[in-house]
């Protein structure tokens, strides 16, 4: 690919980017597809955000992906926000429009391509929610919005699994959310669950961790989610897979949400031959360190 007058700049702001697997997805896309277009991660300092995002459209950037710990910050930096981003509270794309950037949720419409890519149905289904931070908070509203029957959202305070619970319960209009403690996981009703993991707990180096290791927990999950794909198999999928469940990580999550960003930016609609070369390079990066 060479680098012209014409090349259009596509990148990721947030702090720490170090680690950042997106320009692999981008770049990748972009060679394939033939776009004239580069990706490149962006340190954004604390304090700093508005005048980046003004940076970045005063120097004909295309568009940008937001990462921690910018994702509800940006959002009083943009033109306008999509609809299933404001209600979220979250943004992780930004579209260039005109005037300023557009914002975008992309991660939940990730994770539901992923899972329903893998055969994983959320209409009708009862489900358990690990968390309740900002992850799970997104996960509880694409579980409502997608038809979900109910969501047990299971957190260590049950406080804040009460404060996702109204707010997502309102935005969805139906009660849909139920909040409670993590320890009274087993008072859940008898029945057959798909779990998904919302918290940062058994993420890389921490892979013994798990948020519940009682075995008699995971009878009752058929699928298992994690979002966390390093490592590539956590202690959580083990224990699912262990009690007769499948279980997935969320590395095609992470792909998805890239690829939705990249349609946008551009305007096509991904092959998906491609996305399958891309995630085979994902794949690889991480069966091969794990």
């Amino acid at each position: 690919m060479k680098i012209n007058g014409k090349t259009r700049i596509c990148g990721l702001i947030g702090n720490p980017v170090e680690h950042t697997l997106s320009p692999m997805i981008h770049n990748t896309l972009a060679q394939a597809l033939g776009h004239d277009m580069v990706y490149v991660p962006l340190l954004v300092e604390a304090g700093r955000l508005k005048e980046a995002v003004a940076g970045a459209y005063a120097l004909n950037l295309l568009g940008l992906n937001v990462t921690v710990p910018y994702k509800s910050q940006v959002i009083e930096s943009l033109q306008e926000v999509d609809e299933l981003a404001r209600n979220i509270g979250a943004v992780n794309t930004l579209v260039r429009t005109e005037g300023g950037y557009k914002g975008y949720n992309t991660d939940m419409e990730g994770l539901y391509r992923a899972m329903t890519g893998e055969g994983i149905r959320i209409e009708g289904e009862q489900i358990i929610l690990l968390g309740a931070g900002g992850a799970a908070r997104a996960v509880a509203y694409l579980c409502a919005v997608k038809g979900a029957a109910k969501v047990y959202l299971l957190n260590r305070t049950l406080d804040k699994a009460q404060a996702v619970a109204r707010e997502v319960n309102h935005a969805a209009g139906r009660e849909v959310i139920v909040p409670m403690l993590l320890a009274a996981y087993a008072n859940l009703p008898a029945g057959q669950y798909l779990a998904i993991q919302g918290t940062s707990v058994g993420l890389s180096p921490h892979v013994e961790d798990v948020v519940i290791a009682d075995e008699t927990f995971y009878e009752k999950i058929h699928t298992g989610f994690d979002l966390i794909y390093s490592p590539w198999e956590t202690r959580f999928m083990q224990l699912v897979k262990a009690n007769g469940g499948r279980a997935y990580n969320g590395l095609k999550m992470l792909l998805y949400q890239g690829i939705i960003a990249y349609e946008l930016w551009n305007q096509v609609t991904v092959p998906e031959a491609d996305v399958q070369v891309v995630y085979e390079k994902l794949k690889a990066h991480f069966t091969r360190t794990d």
